[in-house]
């Protein structure tokens, strides 16, 4: 926030404290209730592990000859370091001590420690064994397994533990179960060894990206944000938004959805821009709710906005073995059209409730941010050129884009950093890592256990049978029930987790299922992106809609509700996406891709018409009815149901002028 901004803000607008953005990111954010240590050695010593962490993943990236390895090395040193960090900061209990490391824990970090040098040594035998592995290899592999599900409970809580608990239980057990979940049943020393000892289980796909692209988009980010691209994001959005109808909100969601594209944490996102921007929505006129509702869609639409979508662009293009760009093609018209319904939401409340922006002399000037900061752009139009047009690889694109940012920072004194500032940014990058790489070592355990079993393709079938036997001889009311099914699956599996082991839980388990209807690959992870994502917004695990409603003080399940309301326009898109893919900008021509553009804005008008009951006026319940069907038209991209759907708006439009020429004062609703 600039020092402007700052002495003209009422007491009752005043930012957050920081202790009580600490307090709240702890309650919602697992992963923030880290140790602080009392003994200043232990300090020094945690400091240079982490530094030594970021180094080894840097010297790694840049293609250092010593440092190239068989991937399961180099995967097995990741899972280690991030094992030892993760039993020094995290505390096992809420009541053990957060000034120092129990003793039971120097046993788990010792044992954390042991493993990538087991792997090391025991590699040679596991390739001419063919990866069968011995006893000996099956204790040392449950020894890991407990470690990961352990270190994933205390970070992320129980759920993914019990997620992963349940499928090692339905692995051994399998044979027993019922329906589609029957397989033929495997031992626990086919299960041990099939996850620990070859790039299929923990250290599969889901530990691959984490200790490559992952973790350098964590370093860059940090480094970002010790430079001041915080706050060069929340300056250049109050310049241009700030001053105008409602203009706190509009500065919200777009200093959240910049950050957040960087950061990757959508509850980290609200903490970090909502201490600011929802005091100053509440003082223009906002309600707590609709505040905090603003913050959350916005800071959880960042992992949807490329180019670096929370590094979920990278592991999807890992996943579907696609090039990036490819990727973040196809995220950026859906992107826009959810941060599109959102602005006009919050300009149609602002409009309906009469409120006012922030007084424009106040309000930074765009050419003196842009004089101040704007060289920090530099970095990301480096990191695009790199990834797009250099033809060089994600992970030798982001160390040097990192190496660059440094460089650029030096260009100004208000972005400069010291020695101390890098190796600090690179600290904090280490420990912002810990948290999604054990995630996605105990999703590995889960993704695993469903390649080894068949359980993704079963359930998948499931939902296509369903979806498809429901209403026979109408493909698309069938293709929407299993788009319905898949949508609550992804919800359901998103809900409390990270949204990259989120990501890569549901496009292993939902995808298939769109895929084997002819979906292409990129639109059926997509979807199953999108409402992984939503968890964080939609009750009753909505840890971003909670932590945005501890900001505001308002009801935290009614700031859920009304985030979802705020977000219903991202709630629709992805079925926009699946019924015409051309929205991806898969083999659009101009004219179909002006189409798919106009219809679309169309039926996010509509959405937000029908949310608010508001367009040139209030609107009554009839017009709000008209305003919702013909949004849903709008979902499929025919000719016929586009014509209907711009009828409907033009209905709407006619009626309200025609009541509103009769009625000046604006008593009457239509």
């Amino acid at each position: 926030m600039s020092e402007q901004e700052k002495n003209m803000i009422a007491p009752e607008a005043a930012p957050v404290d920081a202790a009580k953005g600490a307090e709240i990111m702890e309650k919602y954010e697992k992963e923030s209730r880290t140790r602080t240590f009392e003994w200043d050695w232990l300090k020094k010593c945690v400091y240079i592990l982490c530094l030594a962490f970021t180094i080894y993943h840097l010297a790694y990236a840049s293609g250092i000859r010593l440092l190239q390895m068989v991937s399961i090395k180099h995967y097995a040193i990741h899972v280690g370091l991030v094992l030892v960090l993760g039993f020094i900061f995290y505390p096992a209990f809420k009541k053990s001590s957060r000034k120092k490391i129990s003793w039971y824990d120097w046993i788990f970090i010792a044992l954390s420690a042991f493993m990538p040098i087991y792997i090391f040594v025991r590699y040679p035998t596991f390739i001419s064994t063919g990866f069968q592995g011995e006893t000996i290899d099956v204790v040392v592999g449950t020894i890991l397994i407990l470690l990961v599900m352990e270190c994933s409970r205390r970070i992320s809580g129980p759920a993914l533990t019990i997620l992963s608990a349940i499928f090692l239980v339905y692995g051994v057990f399998g044979r027993s179960f019922p329906w589609i979940f029957k397989h033929r049943g495997y031992t626990w020393h086919r299960i041990v060894t099939y996850l620990t000892t070859d790039i299929y289980g923990i250290y599969g796909t889901s530990v691959g990206v984490s200790s490559t692209y992952i973790v350098l988009f964590i370093i860059f980010g940090e480094v970002m944000n010790k430079c001041g691209m915080g706050q060069f994001f929340n300056d250049i959005a109050n310049a241009l938004a700030g001053h105008t109808k409602g203009g706190p909100a509009k500065v919200a969601v777009l200093a959240s959805g910049f950050l957040g594209s960087i950061n990757g944490s959508a509850v980290a996102n609200v903490v970090t821009t909502g201490t600011f921007t929802i005091p100053l929505m509440k003082k223009t006129g906002y309600t707590k709710e609709f505040a905090g509702a603003v913050e959350a869609t916005a800071s959880v639409g960042g992992q949807l906005l490329p180019p670096i979508m929370g590094a979920a662009a990278f592991v999807m293009a890992e996943t579907l073995g696609v090039k990036y760009g490819a990727v973040i093609k196809a995220a950026v018209l859906p992107a826009l059209i959810y941060y599109l319904g959102i602005i006009i939401q919050v300009q149609m409340r602002a409009t309906k409730d009469h409120l006012l922006g922030l007084p424009k002399d106040q309000m930074p000037k765009v050419g003196q941010v842009m004089r101040d900061r704007g060289h920090l752009l530099i970095p990301i139009l480096f990191l695009l050129y790199m990834l797009i047009w250099s033809g060089r690889t994600v992970i030798f694109s982001a160390f040097w884009t990192i190496v660059f940012t440094i460089v650029v920072a030096e260009l100004r004194p208000i972005s400069r950093m010291s020695i101390k500032d890098i190796c600090d940014a690179f600290v904090a990058g280490a420990k912002s890592t810990v948290s999604v790489a054990i995630a996605c070592a105990c999703v590995g355990i889960i993704v695993g256990v469903c390649g080894l079993t068949g359980f993704a393709l079963n359930v998948a079938r499931a939902i296509v049978s369903i979806g498809t036997s429901a209403v026979p001889n109408m493909p698309n009311v069938s293709l929407f029930l299993t788009l319905l099914f898949t949508m609550v699956t992804c919800m359901i599996l998103g809900m409390g987790l990270p949204s990259i082991p989120s990501y890569l839980i549901t496009a292993t388990i939902a995808a298939p299922a769109l895929v084997q209807l002819g979906q292409p690959d990129i639109a059926a992870h997509m979807f199953c992106f999108y409402f992984a994502m939503f968890a964080n917004l939609t009750p009753p695990v909505a840890l971003a809609s909670f932590a945005a409603a501890g900001l505001s003080g308002g009801n935290p399940m009614k700031t859920g509700w009304q985030s979802v309301k705020l977000a219903l326009a991202g709630f629709i898109v992805p079925y926009m996406f699946v019924f015409n893919p051309q929205l991806l900008l898969e083999n659009v021509t101009i004219a179909s891709g002006i189409q798919v553009m106009v219809t679309a804005c169309v039926g996010v008008l509509l959405i937000a018409a029908a949310v608010e009951g508001y367009l040139y006026g209030r609107m009554n319940v009839l017009t709000r009815i008209i305003a919702g069907v013909g949004a849903f038209l709008l979902i499929d991209s025919g000719l016929v149901t586009d014509i209907a759907g711009i009828v409907c708006l033009v209905l709407i439009i006619a009626l309200q002028k025609l009541v509103f020429q009769r009625h000046h004062n604006g008593t009457v609703s239509a």
